[in-house]
């Protein structure tokens, strides 16, 4: 059976929640988000490992009752996404990686079965992603109006997104020597010529990002709990 390492970069500040804490340690229930997080990714059989990329002035995380789980490892991250990602897959020992958004704490078991299935259809990797069903506006710089998109082709991005771990390295590594602004993984991957699947997952994966998020995730959760 193969097995995954999941990387979930987690130092980011998350300004937009307007929290006196970073996002991924605010509480849903009688968890932290992070926490939510970490134990879907550790009931997955096939995930062996989980690197927690933190930032080095972070004293919440050395707090959490799954800080010293044998399955997780931390590591300290950078100023950006992808240096914190880059740090966290040098920590990785399996081909093949999963990187998730500590604030994504509704994956399901059935859509991580489904991206790491994809692992055998595609060597270029695999994303979970939604496909776009609102009308999408292309605005200019004032917030009006320029053109209605054409839909019928675009995807919401989602995580886990699922990579042969040193070609996603080496993707980022060369996105960030030419400044390029990644994203997410995928974006690397693109840019260095490949064509990862995309793997059609739940919409309820959401991410917390805004105040209004924290009672959708928890309603979410509290649904998914009676399936």
């Amino acid at each position: 059976m193969q097995t995954f390492t999941a990387v979930v970069p987690a130092a980011g500040r998350g300004s937009r929640m307007q929290a006196n804490k970073p996002k991924q340690y605010l509480h849903l229930g009688d968890k932290t988000i992070i926490e939510h997080t970490l134990t879907r990714l550790l009931a997955h059989p096939q995930i062996e490992k989980i690197v927690v990329v933190i930032a080095d002035d972070d004293h919440y995380f050395s707090s959490l009752p799954l800080a010293n789980h044998p399955r997780i490892e931390v590591t300290l991250g950078g100023p950006e996404r992808a240096i914190s990602v880059l740090n966290g897959l040098s920590s990785v020992e399996t081909d093949w990686v999963l990187v998730h958004d500590a604030a994504r704490p509704c994956i399901t078991q059935s859509d991580l079965d489904a991206l790491m299935a994809a692992a055998e259809l595609c060597e270029d990797g695999a994303i979970l992603a939604v496909p776009v069903k609102d009308t999408m506006k292309r605005s200019d710089s004032q917030q009006r109006i320029e053109e209605t998109v054409e839909r019928g082709h675009l995807w919401h991005a989602l995580t886990p997104q699922m990579f042969p771990t040193q070609q996603l390295a080496d993707a980022i590594d060369a996105g960030l020597a030419q400044s390029i602004v990644l994203t997410d993984e995928a974006s690397a991957m693109e840019r260095a010529g490949f064509k990862p699947l995309l793997v059609t997952g739940r919409s309820d994966n959401i991410k917390v990002t805004r105040p209004e998020d924290l009672a959708l995730a928890a309603f979410i959760l509290q649904q998914q709990e009676l399936e």
